[in-house]
């Protein structure tokens, strides 16, 4: 089912139909990109609940001058963020780099299945500032145009594209770092 046809079901008074297609249409999609910002199969299944608390209760107030799913990712991201704000402040506290702390759930993580080299690009990744982390997710991964993802950050696209850039380089060094072969 389309995003329209989701969107009139919900206008047509099949609001509880209408949140079973967003549930059904985009769980796994949302779930990975949250997973990829916060690494754990478990904090991203809570978080995953939460998004779609959120989802039911805007939707009533979703006007339509962004596209669905841009709109959808940008609640995602923003409840993966603040997740990851609130663990910077528990680090913090406990005085642990929410980066280590990132990195060892990512080496820790049961679910885990990739080789070395996919190892090693999600352990740099984490080690990204937050809004590089979700610029680069939502390019690489989610495979976004710059264009989408302004709609979702909220960041012009110049913005974007800096911030992917500097992503980059920096995964890129770590990886060298890592594997020391010139990748």
């Amino acid at each position: 089912m389309t995003d329209k046809e989701i969107l009139e079901l919900y206008r047509d008074g099949q609001q509880q139909r209408a949140f079973n297609e967003i549930v059904k249409n985009y769980s796994e999609r949302l779930y990975w990109h949250v997973r990829s910002l916060v690494c754990s199969h478990e904090d991203t299944d809570d978080l995953l609940q939460d998004i779609f608390v959120k989802v039911w209760t805007a939707l009533p107030s979703f006007r339509g001058e962004a596209q669905f799913y841009t709109w959808l990712y940008r609640i995602a991201t923003n409840v993966a963020l603040n997740f990851l704000g609130k663990q910077k402040v528990r680090s913090a506290l406990s005085f642990e780099s929410l980066a280590d702390n990132q990195v060892k759930k990512v080496e820790d993580d049961p679910w885990f299945n990739g080789d070395e080299l996919e190892l090693q690009l999600s352990k740099a990744i984490q080690k990204l500032p937050q809004k590089q982390k979700a610029v680069f997710c939502l390019r690489y991964y989610q495979e976004l145009s710059y264009e989408e993802i302004s709609e979702i950050m909220g960041s012009s696209v110049g913005a974007l594209k800096a911030s992917y850039h500097f992503a980059y380089e920096k995964i890129k060094k770590e990886l060298k770092e890592n594997f020391n072969d010139g990748l």
